[in-house]
C-alpha cells in the first residue's frame, strides 16, 4: 500500500419537501448494506417523532450524540470525534444542510461529512431541494419561507450518487393529513401554508430538473475525464448556427421548430471572427439574443478564425445531436473556389445530423458593405486631389530628369505615388491614381512616345500590376481604418457603459441621474422613461423640458421591453449611437427595478417591524398589565371579604400591595404613552439650564426607600441644557432599570483607620456625575449580570430585555423612552460594561452656558 487513504463515497437522497421519505430510504439502504455484511453505524438520524422511521433504527448500531450547551440550552449534535474513532465502513448522517450548535468543531454538518469522507468512510445522507444554495431564493419566492440552512450545490454535485426520493403532491398531503409527518396540532397550518399543492408541485419540478441537470453534469464530467469527443445521443440537443445576417431570425425560428418536434434543447451560437470584423453589428446580435431568449433557448458566442472548426467544436462540446445551418448566400462562382461553411461542416460533422435551412436571402447573394465611411471626409478629399497631383509630379520629375532617370526609376515613382494615394485616400482615389499614372507612364515614357497605344505585353502587365497594388493597399488601409474606428467607438461605448453602471450602483436616485447623463452625453432636450400600464403610457421618470408622453412623440424611441421605452427628444441620432442608447435604456430599466425592489423591501421591512413590534407589545404588556391587576384585585378582594379577620398589619400590607401595583401600572402606562409620543414626533422639549442634582433628586423621590442607591452628584457642577421633566423621566427609567436588573454585591471587608475591619454592603446602584469639557455626564452604575457581547446598542431598542433569565417584570420600554428623550434634548445616552461585572448607562448633555453662547 502507498499509505494514502482512499476518500469515502457520498450518497445523497434528495427530496422536494419534508416527509417524502428520504430518511426512510436512507435507513432502508443501511439495512441492506448491513445484511450484506457491511459495517454500518448510524451517526445521527432525525426521526421527528415518526414511528415508522424510528422503527427502522432497530437492529442498527447507533452512536450516542454529543451534547453542546448554548445559552443555557443543551443541544444534541453529531459526535464527530466518536464516529471518526469508531471508523465504520458506512456512516448514516441525516440532514446534510443542518447548522451545528455554536461551539461545535464545524459550523455546518456537511463539513462534518467532508471530514468523514476524507477519513475514508462512506456516508449516506439526505437533503431537501429548498436547502440547495442556488435554489434558496427561488424556493423563497415560491413558498414565502426563507431557508437559513443551506448547503453549497458543489458539495451535492460532488456526491458519487444522488438519488431522488419522489412523491406526488397529493400523496404527500395525504401522508401529512394522516399524521405521518407532523404532530396533529401542526397539520392544518402546514397544509394551508408550505404544503399547498402549488408549492409542492413547483418544488417537485425544481427537484426533478436539478437531478436531471446533475445527470447531465455527471455525463459531461465523465466524457471530459475520459477525453471522449464523440457525440453520445443520450439527450437530443439542437445547435443553430447564425451568421448575424438578415436570415438569422428565420434560422432561429426554424431551429426552434426542429427542436420542439424532437423534444430537444435548443442552443443558438454566433461565431465571431478573431479579427473583430464580425459582419453583424452588436445591435443586431443583441436583437437575435432577445429572439432566442423569447423562444426559450440559450444564446452563445464563440470566437474563432476557422468558423466550421469553431462551430463543430462547440457542438461536440455540448454533446449536440443536430446542427441547423442556413444555406449559403455566396454566389455559385465563389463556391467553386471555396466550398463554404455549410459544406465544410457537413463533411466533418460525423454523427451530428446537419439540417440546411433555405431562406429568402439565399437568392440575393451577400450584401456588399463598402468601407468608405471608415476614412474621414478630409482624407478622402486629399486622396482624390493626390490621385491627380502625385502622378503629375512623378511625370514632371521624369521629364526634367531626362536621360539621368531610367524607365525603371519612372516606374517605381508611379508605383510609389499609387501606394501613397491608397494609404491616404482609400480604394477610389487609388484606382484613379493607378489608371492615371499608367496612362502618363505609357504616354511619356513608353514607346511609341506621346501615344496611348499599348505596344508591348510588358506595358499591359505594368498597368495591371499598378491596379492590383492600388486595390490591395487600399483594402488593407480600409480594413485598418475600420478597425481603428470600431476600437475608438468601442472605447467610447465602454466608457459610457461604465459611467452608467456607476450611476446605477452609487446614485441615491439612479433613474433620474442616469437619464440626465444620457441627456448630457447625446445633447438632447429631454429624456423620458415611459411604461405602459393598462394600455396607456405613463412617465416613470424624465429630465429636461417638454418630455414625451408617448413613444410616438419621440425623435428617437429606444424600446427596452414591449412595455418600457426610452423616449428622446431634441434631435435625430445616427445609427452608430444606437448601441450605447440601448445599453443606457437597459441600465435605466435595471435602475427602475432596483428602485422598486428597494421600495418593496423597505415596505416589507416596515411591515415586519410593525408586526414584530405589535407581537412584542402584546406579549410584554399582556403579562405586565395582568400581574399588577391580579395583585390589586386579590388585595381588594381580601380587604372586602367579611369573613376574613385581618390585623392592622395585614391590612397595611394589602394596601401597600395595591399601591405598589398601581405604581407599576402607572409607570407602564407612562412609558407606553411616552413611546407613542416619540414614535409620532410629538415630543417638544423646553430647554433651559438644569442641574443634575435637581433632576436626580426628583427622579429618586418615587424610588423605594429600601433600595440601595448611592449618590455622588455635586451641586457645583455646571448646569446642562435640558427639559427638567424629560430629564427626570430619563433618570427615573435608567435607575429603575438598574434596580430591576442589578444585585447587591457580597459583603466585603474594609480597613477603618487601621483599627481593624468591619463588614459593609456595597450599594446596589451608584449614580455619579462629572464634567468633561463642554458636557456633563451622569453615570448610573449597577453590578448585575450585564449585557451579552455586542448588544450595547440593542439595549435601547423597544421591548428589549437582553440577558433576562427570570420573571423580572417590565416590557423593555424604559431605556428606549430614555434614549428618545435624550436624543430630543440634543444629548447622548450609551451603555458600557461595569468593571467587575454589570452595566453602566452614561447620560451626556451639553453645558447650558456653552450651548447658549
Amino acid at each position: 500500500m502507498d499509505g494514502k487513504r482512499k476518500r469515502g463515497e457520498l450518497r445523497i437522497y434528495l427530496g422536494a419537501a419534508p416527509g417524502v421519505g428520504k430518511t426512510f430510504a436512507v435507513l432502508g439502504e443501511a439495512h441492506r448494506r448491513r445484511d450484506r455484511g457491511t459495517d454500518v453505524v448510524v451517526g445521527l438520524v432525525e426521526t421527528h417523532g415518526r414511528e415508522r422511521t424510528a422503527a427502522l433504527l432497530d437492529g442498527l448500531e447507533q452512536l450516542p450524540r454529543a451534547h453542546v450547551r448554548h445559552r443555557g440550552v443543551e443541544l444534541a449534535e453529531l459526535d464527530l470525534d466518536a464516529l471518526l474513532a469508531r471508523a465504520p465502513e458506512v456512516a448514516v448522517v441525516d440532514e446534510l444542510a443542518h447548522t451545528n450548535a455554536p461551539g461545535s468543531r464545524n459550523a455546518k454538518r456537511w463539513q462534518d461529512v467532508e471530514e468523514l469522507l476524507d477519513a475514508g468512510i462512506d456516508v449516506l445522507s439526505t437533503v431537501n431541494v429548498q436547502h440547495l444554495e442556488s435554489l434558496n431564493d427561488v424556493v423563497e419566492r415560491i413558498t414565502g419561507v426563507a431557508q437559513r440552512e443551506t448547503v453549497p450545490d458543489e458539495v451535492v454535485r460532488r456526491a458519487e450518487q444522488v438519488e431522488l426520493v419522489d412523491l406526488t403532491p397529493e400523496a404527500l398531503r395525504r401522508r401529512l393529513a394522516h399524521g405521518n409527518v407532523y404532530a396533529a396540532h401542526r397539520i392544518d397550518a402546514a397544509l394551508g401554508n408550505y404544503f399547498r399543492v402549488a408549492n409542492l408541485t413547483a418544488l417537485r419540478e425544481l427537484a426533478l430538473l436539478w437531478v436531471a441537470d446533475q445527470v447531465d453534469v455527471a455525463l459531461q464530467r465523465y466524457r471530459s475525464e475520459q477525453r471522449i469527443t464523440d457525440t453520445w445521443e443520450t439527450r437530443e440537443r439542437v445547435v443553430a448556427a447564425i451568421s448575424g445576417g438578415p436570415e438569422s431570425e428565420t434560422l432561429i425560428r426554424r431551429a426552434r421548430r426542429v427542436a420542439l418536434r424532437a423534444g430537444a434543447e435548443l442552443l443558438v451560437v454566433h461565431v465571431l471572427r478573431g479579427d473583430g470584423l464580425t459582419g453583424a453589428s452588436p445591435r443586431q446580435v443583441a436583437g437575435f439574443r432577445r429572439v432566442t431568449e423569447d423562444l426559450g433557448a440559450t444564446f452563445h458566442t464563440v470566437v474563432g478564425d476557422d468558423v466550421p472548426t469553431a462551430l463543430l467544436e462547440f457542438a461536440r462540446g455540448v454533446n449536440a445531436t443536430q446542427l441547423v445551418l442556413g444555406t449559403s448566400r455566396r454566389p455559385r462562382l465563389a463556391r467553386v473556389f471555396e466550398e463554404g461553411i455549410g459544406s465544410a461542416v457537413i463533411q466533418e460533422s460525423g454523427p451530428i445530423d446537419v439540417h440546411m435551412v433555405t431562406h429568402e436571402e439565399a437568392r440575393r447573394g451577400p450584401r456588399w458593405r463598402p468601407g468608405r465611411k471608415a476614412l474621414s471626409r478630409r482624407r478622402q478629399l486629399a486622396g482624390w486631389a493626390l490621385s491627380v497631383l502625385l502622378p503629375l509630379t512623378v511625370t514632371g520629375v521624369g521629364l526634367l530628369g531626362g536621360r539621368a532617370l531610367t524607365f525603371a526609376t519612372d516606374l517605381v515613382g508611379f508605383f510609389l505615388a499609387t501606394v501613397l494615394v491608397a494609404l491616404i485616400g482609400g480604394l477610389g482615389p487609388a484606382v484613379v491614381a493607378a489608371l492615371f499614372g499608367a496612362g502618363l507612364l505609357n504616354f511619356f515614357f513608353t514607346p511609341p512616345y506621346h501615344s496611348l497605344a499599348v505596344a508591348t505585353t510588358e506595358n499591359l502587365v505594368t498597368l495591371a500590376a499598378m491596379l492590383v497594388v492600388a486595390v490591395l493597399v487600399a483594402l488593407v488601409v480600409d480594413r485598418a481604418a475600420r478597425l481603428v474606428e470600431q476600437g475608438a467607438r468601442a472605447r467610447t461605448e465602454a466608457a459610457l457603459l461604465a459611467s452608467y453602471a456607476r450611476t446605477v450602483l452609487t446614485s441615491p436616485f439612479p433613474v433620474v441621474r442616469l437619464l440626465e447623463q444620457v441627456r448630457e452625453n447625446f445633447g438632447l432636450e429631454s429624456v423620458a422613461l415611459l411604461e405602459r400600464r393598462g394600455g396607456t403610457w405613463a412617465r416613470v421618470a424624465c429630465v429636461g423640458p417638454g418630455p414625451c408622453d408617448e413613444p410616438d412623440e419621440a425623435d428617437v424611441d429606444v424600446p427596452v421591453t414591449a412595455d418600457v421605452h426610452l423616449a428622446l427628444r431634441g434631435r435625430a441620432l445616427p445609427a452608430s449611437d444606437q448601441r450605447a442608447l440601448e445599453a443606457a435604456a437597459g441600465q435605466a430599466l435595471l435602475a427602475l427595478r432596483q428602485q422598486r425592489m428597494a421600495a418593496v423591501t423597505a415596505q416589507a421591512q416596515r411591515r415586519a417591524e410593525t408586526t414584530e413590534l405589535r407581537t412584542a407589545l402584546l406579549s410584554a404588556v399582556g403579562h405586565d398589565l395582568r400581574t399588577p391587576l391580579t395583585s390589586i384585585k386579590a388585595a381588594i378582594g381580601s380587604l372586602r371579604d367579611p369573613d376574613l379577620r385581618l390585623s392592622a398589619q395585614d391590612t397595611a400590607d394589602l394596601l401597600e400591595t395595591v399601591e405598589v401595583s398601581a405604581d407599576r401600572l402607572t409607570g407602564l402606562i407612562d412609558n407606553l404613552l411616552d413611546s407613542s409620543r416619540l414614535a409620532t414626533g410629538a415630543v417638544a422639549p423646553r430647554l433651559r439650564a438644569v442641574t443634575y442634582d435637581e433632576a436626580v433628586a426628583r427622579a429618586l423621590a418615587g424610588v423605594d426607600e429600601r433600595a440601595a442607591v448611592s449618590l455622588d452628584v455635586a451641586e457645583h457642577l455646571p448646569p446642562v441644557l435640558a427639559d427638567l421633566g424629560l430629564l427626570e423621566r430619563v433618570v427615573a427609567n435608567v435607575v429603575d432599570n438598574a434596580l430591576r436588573h442589578g444585585r447587591l454585591s457580597p459583603r466585603r471587608v474594609v480597613d477603618v483607620d487601621g483599627d481593624g475591619t468591619i463588614a459593609v454592603d456595597e450599594p446596589e446602584v451608584a449614580v455619579r456625575a462629572s464634567a468633561y469639557g463642554d458636557r456633563v455626564e451622569l453615570r448610573v452604575v449597577d453590578h448585575g449580570q450585564g449585557l451579552p457581547k455586542n448588544t450595547a446598542e440593542a439595549v435601547f431598542e423597544p421591548f428589549q430585555r437582553l440577558g433576562d433569565r427570570d420573571a423580572t417584570p417590565g416590557v423593555g420600554l424604559g431605556l428606549s423612552v430614555a434614549k428618545g428623550f435624550v436624543d430630543a434634548m440634543g444629548g447622548t445616552i450609551t451603555a458600557e460594561d461595569t468593571p467587575g461585572g454589570g452595566l453602566t448607562v452614561v447620560i451626556s448633555l451639553p453645558v447650558a452656558r456653552a450651548v447658549v453662547a
